[in-house]
């Protein structure tokens, strides 16, 4: 009898990623971006946080104030959903202002030997996904980084597959790619010293999640 856990995944022929990932933008997330990529958001079938059923007291007539007061409390639901379910070696969870930040290294998520997801990684990100979905009104970054051992160009390309297969995943399990930014970043912005050690955490994909307002 095989564990569910024990299947190995196996991403799709890169051929057809651009059918998982059409919609997706390829581009830093941003303020810009996101009030670009609202109108194609929408158009999805994808959520702003002023359209949710909220629990929490409002000042009447102050459209901004309310939606600050909704997007805080969602984004804190979202932070501690995602707390609970990923107390796993190698996985952080972040609160960055209004945004929410899920720390993946690479090798917590990733084949050792191979550019592909583990398992491991599979159970990983079907619990993000799933959570990602039931809190459906934000945007996702999703960011690949490398360490400083290879060329710039090397370390662009390497990062920007994490970041795709991590994105194909998520296409997979029901996240419209409307919702996502995927970007490589190389090995910008270290999180670690660039030592033995510290490459092992610098070689990691970034989730940021942003409200969608």
């Amino acid at each position: 009898m095989l564990v569910a856990g024990c299947i190995s995944y196996h991403s799709p022929d890169r051929d057809t990623w651009a059918t998982y990932l059409g919609g997706a933008s390829f581009d830093d997330m941003t303020e810009v971006t996101r009030v670009a990529k609202r109108p194609v958001y929408l158009g999805a079938g994808g959520r702003t946080i002023s359209m949710l059923k909220q629990n929490h007291t409002l000042e009447y007539g102050d459209k901004a104030t309310n939606d600050t007061t909704m997007a805080v409390a969602y984004m804190s639901e979202l932070e501690f959903a995602l707390y609970d379910a990923l107390r796993k070696p190698g996985i952080s969870v972040q609160r960055a202002g209004s945004d929410v930040v899920v720390i993946l290294v690479r090798d917590a998520i990733m084949e050792l030997n191979a550019p592909d997801i583990s398992s491991d990684g599979a159970d990983t990100l079907k619990t993000i996904s799933r959570i990602l979905n039931k809190y459906d009104a934000c945007f996702i970054e999703i960011a690949g980084y490398t360490d400083a051992t290879r060329d710039k160009h090397g370390a662009t390309a390497l990062s920007t597959d994490m970041a795709m297969r991590t994105a194909v995943f998520f296409a997979r399990h029901d996240i419209i790619p409307e919702r996502m930014f995927i970007v490589g970043r190389g090995a910008a912005r270290p999180i670690a010293a660039q030592d033995g050690i510290g490459r092992l955490t610098n070689r990691r994909v970034e989730i940021r999640i942003s409200p969608a307002r």
